[in-house]
Formats: structure tokens, sequence, C-alpha cells
């Protein structure tokens, strides 16, 4: 019985994050990697209005103006800012339930990181970035 229990429950735990992500459609996808791609492009430009308007409202109202956003990802995320190399990775559902977006970075400095961009629909239905962790990335290399 517990060993059927304990089945059940990963399969369920397997079943859940394949479904979200088969709810979302090839153009939800391509519509996610697009606002990624053109906000790193913002970034590589310096123009903070067009990185802003990709932000969800969340991290809008947080930062309060496109210059001060502009400066704190140029201070705290220089392989968001200024990456070498953008390979998008696993999109996926995270556990508390958030579409999240896997990107392997290369920074300025040569150095992989893995950037997990957690994605939310604005009220026009429009795909936003609500936030971007930086983790270390499992791949090596220069």
């Amino acid at each position: 019985m517990r060993q059927t229990l304990a089945a059940l429950l990963l399969l369920c735990a397997m079943i859940g994050p394949a479904r979200a992500q088969a709810d979302l459609s090839a153009a939800d996808r391509a519509s996610i990697q697009g606002v990624i791609t053109r906000q790193i492009d913002a970034f590589r430009h310096d123009d903070a209005e067009a990185a802003f308007a990709f932000a969800a409202p969340g991290i809008q109202g947080q930062s309060g103006t496109p210059e001060r956003f502009l400066d704190m990802v140029r201070r705290a995320y220089p392989a968001v800012h200024r990456p070498r190399v953008v390979e998008f990775a696993a999109l996926r559902l995270s556990d508390d339930g958030a579409i999240v977006q896997d990107v392997e970075l290369v920074g300025p400095d040569g150095a992989f990181e893995l950037a997990r961009y957690t994605m939310e629909r604005d009220a026009a239905g429009a795909w936003r970035i609500a936030g971007c962790t930086l983790v270390p990335s499992a791949r090596v290399g220069t």
C-alpha cells in the first residue's frame, strides 16, 4: 500500500509540470524567448526604457524608473547586462507553480551562469519578466 501511494505521488509530481508545459503553446514559448531576447538586446544598448518595458509591473514598481532598473542590472547582473553568449534551455514550472525559462549565459568575464527568468502575463496577456535569478551553471568552458 505504501509503495502504491509513493508511486502515485511520484507520478502526480511528474505529470503536474508536464501538463503545465503542455498548456503553453508554441506561440507562448516563442513569445517568452522573444521577450527575454529583446530585453537582453536593450541592455546591450543601454536602452533603459526598452529594457524596463519588458519587466513585469512588480519589478517596475520596485525599480521606480527605467534608469534605476538599468543601473541595478548593470551592477548586480553583469552576465545579463553584457552576455557574450545566450542559449535558451528548459522552460519549466517551478515548485510554486511559476513559469520559469532557464537561459545559459556566458558573462563578460567568460564564466557560465544559469539565469532563471520567472515569467508572468500582464493585464493585456503579454508575457513579462517577473524576476531573474542567477545561479552557477553546471557548464564550464571559455
